[in-house]
């Protein structure tokens, strides 16, 4: 690693600070909401070094940081280390009441995608391959995130959302042979839409049927809670969950 634990710290901090707070963080910000022990101009001194390195950019130069597509990416990668999940049992019984007030699998998948985009306030996907069936949830929804005030996002995102449906098994379907979640982050994605972040896994349906489940949203998403929400769900599914059982 090119940086050292504290500036490992402040990235982080910047990282998620600004998902929640939706506006640079300044280091004055840090030393007032965080004890990390050091002068403010040490902290100054380290968020330089983050931007000379490509973790950070200054948007303005009297504003604070925001993370770049590098700083994100470090910040998943060390949330994929940790393999966190969210507490299964609340997302089995709410599976469950599904189960019982649907009574096939496709209004099944359909209403799961709903779910999906409800927790993760993201665009929801899901795709079974066989069928060549596509849901989609949430895109309303999606558009309350800050970024959506400026409309060049909004068609922005729209193309990304066209270019996804039809490209999807040419540009994602190859990545995906694991089960773990696989993340795009800006310029990472193979649509080369540099505003927005992907996370998709593959999993398996009954009937031994190739399924996927997808979250599209700004890079500013609460990357944590997808990423154990898509675990999670796959987790589930790949338990044999179904309802003729």
């Amino acid at each position: 690693m090119d940086i050292t634990k504290r500036q490992q710290k402040i990235l982080e901090i910047v990282v998620r600070d600004y998902i929640d707070l939706v506006e640079p963080i300044s280091s004055h910000h840090i030393e007032k909401k965080y004890d990390l022990g050091v002068s403010p101009a040490t902290i100054r001194n380290d968020m330089k070094e983050l931007i000379e390195k490509g973790y950070l950019t200054q948007p303005h130069t009297s504003a604070g940081r925001i993370p770049t597509d590098k700083g994100y990416r470090y910040f998943v990668n060390k949330l994929l280390k940790r393999k966190r999940a969210l507490e299964s049992r609340d997302l089995a019984r709410q599976m469950k009441i599904l189960e019982k007030r649907i009574d096939n699998e496709v209004k099944f998948l359909r209403e799961l995608t709903g779910f999906l985009a409800g927790l993760s306030s993201s665009l929801a996907y899901s795709y079974l391959s066989k069928e060549d069936l596509f849901w989609k949830e949430g895109l309303e929804e999606t558009f309350h995130y800050p970024e959506f005030e400026d409309i060049r996002k909004i068609h922005s995102f729209l193309n990304l959302v066209k270019d996804f449906e039809e490209r999807f098994m040419e540009e994602f379907s190859h990545d995906l042979e694991s089960r773990e979640v696989k993340i795009y982050i800006g310029k990472e994605s193979p649509l080369h839409n540099d505003d927005f972040s992907i996370l998709v896994s593959k999993y398996s349906f009954p009937g031994d049927r190739d399924g996927y489940i997808a979250l599209l949203g700004p890079k500013r998403m609460a990357y944590d809670r997808n990423i154990s929400l898509v675990n999670s769900l796959v987790k589930l599914l790949e338990k044999g969950y179904d309802k003729r059982k």
